[in-house]
């Protein structure tokens, strides 16, 4: 044989033999885990915990220290498990304080399911990361859905679900089309819904905050009355997202621009959570918004892009102008970004605003105080409705768990806030889910299966409605909650200081309160 073909065959051999060696060292090697149950993928750790871990966000540590200290005070009790998946990582110390809140509430609503109501069986409480964006959601929905036919996890229900994404989405369709079901607490894009009296996308899938339609459609029951066409435009984000795409359909809907009017002004992120060069696009939106008529956009945008363009139209500086922006509930976490400087710059040279952001949260502490007394001025001794009285106790609920559990919190900036509403819907969410896993436990000894659980969600309405801190909730055919209130709130800078959240009033998809005792009329659930 010439000598160059035995080099040749050499070479080879040894090529073929690394990549043999490199496969079985990639099937065969122990991975590497951050903690039990919790891969390190790609610089993130992904997966399921139960014991305590903060995967690396300092923010979480309490909490979920919290959350393992009552999963072990029940764990001889019958219980089951039920999944809060997030993302649970960022390099944003912002976003980390939004994670705690999410968490503090879920970690309340566990505690209100298992002394507060003390019925069986108890909720044991798993922390699951899918990664940034939910980049790992196939990954974490698998494990979910064999921690569902485990005998020894009983999984029976995974809520969470905060930002509204292409891979939210999937995962919200992979763990429904395996029977696991899913009470979405925060996410309002209308994609990720099933349809009232028709075919069901996401079999066993609840939400209890109003879509984004039906945000829309409250702001425009709050305060669209009397707004000239010509004085309003709308502002989105052309970067494919489902939640940005779902407002700007339904802001495009109730906009009612006329010939003299704007065009609607499109812009590019370049992600969720990154600026790129919004704030050179938002300086030419502003010009052009200064030389029209309009002084109220419709934002259809994310939290971080609606910053910087409430910066750039209070610096533009047209004419004096008062500007309102109004946005959907992702605005809702605005103010943990917003600096003293920030504040300052939305404020004119005589101390009042410029620019006042307005947007449908899902939820407010101050709401119910609020509308009782604007109710008691208005009716006076009459009796409150019970969509106003049930919703404030279910938040004196709340705030007495944060009271009880004032030792938990390290320091008190540590404590849950409720302003941003986070910590209400996660609480919420865990309440309801509480509730259904209840129900469907029925009066026997029996566990129920996930089906049993997900078979309860359409019957949460009258009799068995839930209070929620953020208003009555009763869930249609779909799984959708009915007549939702929106909470409308404005991000006043104020006169000098920091600025506030100020509660200004309750907004109704229908254009009115939902009915006696959350019964749904026929032909609307």
């Amino acid at each position: 044989m010439p000598r160059w073909k035995k080099i040749l065959y050499s070479v080879l051999l040894v090529a073929v033999l690394a990549a043999a060696s490199w496969t079985a060292w990639t099937v065969f090697r122990k991975p590497e885990m951050c903690a039990d149950g919790v891969e390190k993928k790609g610089g993130e750790c992904i997966g399921v915990s139960a014991g305590g871990y903060d995967f690396g966000s300092p923010e979480i540590a309490e909490v979920s220290r919290a959350i393992a200290r009552e999963n072990a005070r029940i764990a001889d009790e019958p219980h089951v498990t039920v999944a809060m998946m997030l993302p649970l990582q960022s390099g944003s110390e912002a976003l980390r304080r939004q994670m705690r809140s999410d968490l503090q509430g879920a970690y309340l609503g566990q505690l209100e399911a298992n002394r507060g109501e003390g019925e069986p069986p108890r909720i044991r409480l798993v922390l699951a990361n899918p990664g940034r964006n939910y980049g790992q959601w196939a990954a974490v929905s698998d494990t979910l859905v064999r921690m569902a036919g485990s005998a020894e996890d009983r999984l029976r229900a995974v809520t969470g679900f905060n930002l509204t994404l292409d891979n939210t989405e999937k995962a919200v369709e992979r763990l429904t089309e395996h029977r696991v079901p899913v009470l979405a607490a925060r996410i309002s894009g209308d994609q990720i819904a099933n349809r009232d009296r028709g075919e069901e996308r996401f079999p066993g899938l609840a939400r209890i905050i109003p879509t984004n339609h039906d945000a829309a459609q409250a702001l425009a029951d709050f305060n669209e009355k009397g707004r000239r066409d010509s004085r309003t435009v709308l502002v989105y984000d052309k970067r494919v997202d489902a939640y940005t795409e779902s407002l700007a359909e339904a802001f495009g809907d109730i906009e009612e621009v006329g010939p003299s009017g704007p065009a609607a002004m499109p812009f590019e992120s370049p992600a969720i959570d990154e600026a790129g060069s919004t704030g050179n696009q938002f300086a030419q939106v502003a010009n052009n918004i200064c030389d029209s008529e309009a002084d109220t956009v419709y934002f259809a945008g994310r939290s971080m892009h609606l910053r910087i363009f409430a910066l750039k139209l209070a610096e533009v500086g047209c004419k004096g102008r008062h500007y309102t922006v109004i946005s959907g509930s992702d605005a809702a976490s605005l103010q943990l970004s917003m600096t003293p400087g920030n504040w300052e710059q939305l404020r004119g040279e005589d101390g009042r605003p410029k620019v006042s952001v307005q947007y449908a949260a899902p939820g407010h502490p101050a709401a119910w105080e609020q509308e009782l007394k604007r109710w008691r001025r208005e009716h006076g001794t009459a009796e409150p409705p019970e969509y106003l009285t049930q919703p404030k106790a279910a938040l004196d609920t709340l705030n007495k768990w944060i009271a009880d559990t004032g030792e938990t919190w390290k320091t008190p900036a540590a404590a849950p806030r409720l302003e941003d509403s986070r910590a209400m819907l996660s609480y919420d969410g865990l309440v309801t889910v509480g509730k259904a896993v209840h129900q469907a436990m029925g009066d026997g000894t029996r566990i129920p299966s996930r089906e049993d659980v997900g078979n309860q969600w359409v019957l949460l309405q009258s009799q068995h409605r839930v209070p929620g801190t953020s208003g009555l909730i009763c869930l249609t055919s779909g799984g959708n909650a009915y007549d939702k209130p929106a909470a409308v709130v404005e991000l006043d800078p104020g006169g000098k200081g920091r600025g506030k959240l100020r509660f200004i009033g309750l907004g109704w998809p229908t254009g009115s309160p939902q009915p006696k005792n959350c019964v749904i009329p026929s032909g609307q659930g």
